[in-house]
């Protein structure tokens, strides 16, 4: 198969995902959320295959969710914004439940959405200068896949979440659990790629066995229940529309995402308390 956002390859028993619209940060379109899901429905039939790595073409990872889709497609009301939300958490969530273990190779900023499917994944490897966040409460819209506070606990995630930080180093992300390894950017690949073969060699079925028991460990806690509950409640924050998404959707799409972000930030005190926070 195809595909126009992305790319997919075998390497050896190694599936490796590339989103792939670097001109546009590898932002998750409707059309790459498509793709995204083909490609797994064809490594999970693979029986050659045996690990999965994601990454992003250029310098990101992704920017997370497009915003360019919901300027163009003007969602309003809960009935509209159902099945774009249930669409995005599904496919973030593909790489928690997926058969085989899946590794995110950040090597770029990470944010939102990408975030979110970052953390979804097994394990996370990280280039020195990658950067996360979720910045979602800072242009009025909410979280869709509320994995964060599962990863660090209660006070980090609320900090993160409520200030909309959006430059987490590397290395702090790997100090509060985000990430498991940071590595020199050039060689990202390389450690993603050793990583993916080694978990690769284990049988397969072991494999399978293990994840979905490590998994069910949070679903006894109730973490499936919380996230349909956190979904459910992004799904009233997007469909009653809130006035700073309303406003920050406005600016954009009369001068420009790049002017939308400007709006954004200086809404904020100029002292900015993730570069001594969570940055």
């Amino acid at each position: 198969m195809t595909y126009d956002t992305i790319r997919l390859e075998a390497r050896g028993e190694v599936a490796w995902l590339v989103l792939n619209r670097p001109e546009r940060l590898n932002a998750m379109s409707q059309t790459m959320l498509d793709e995204i899901n083909a490609a797994l429905d064809a490594v999970a039939a693979d029986d050659g295959l045996r690990a999965l790595v994601v990454t992003g073409a250029g310098s990101a990872f992704s920017s997370g969710f497009d915003l360019k889709d919901q300027m163009e497609l003007r969602p309003q009301g809960v009935g509209q914004w159902r099945g774009l939300l249930r669409k995005d958490f599904d496919t973030v969530m593909r790489f928690w439940h997926f058969p085989k273990p899946t590794i995110a190779a950040v090597n770029g900023h990470c944010l939102a959405g990408a975030f979110e499917l970052a953390l979804a994944c097994d394990v996370t490897v990280a280039a020195d200068h990658a950067l996360f966040g979720e910045p979602e409460l800072k242009f009025g819209a909410g979280i869709v896949v509320m994995l964060l506070p599962w990863i660090v606990g209660p006070k980090l995630a609320k900090e993160i979440i409520m200030t909309g930080a959006d430059r987490i180093t590397a290395e702090r992300a790997e100090r509060i659990g985000i990430v498991n390894r940071v590595v020199p950017g050039p060689a990202l690949e390389h450690t993603a790629l050793t990583l993916a073969r080694h978990v690769a060699a284990v049988d397969p079925s072991l494999m399978r066995q293990t994840k979905h028991a490590l998994n069910r460990t949070f679903q006894i806690m109730g973490m499936g229940e919380a996230l349909e509950a956190a979904l459910d409640i992004d799904l009233h924050i997007e469909g009653e529309g809130c006035p700073d998404k309303i406003r920050f959707m406005e600016v954009a799409r009369r001068e420009g995402l790049r002017a939308a972000l400007a709006w954004r930030d200086a809404r904020f005190p100029a002292e900015d308390w993730t570069e001594g926070g969570t940055a």
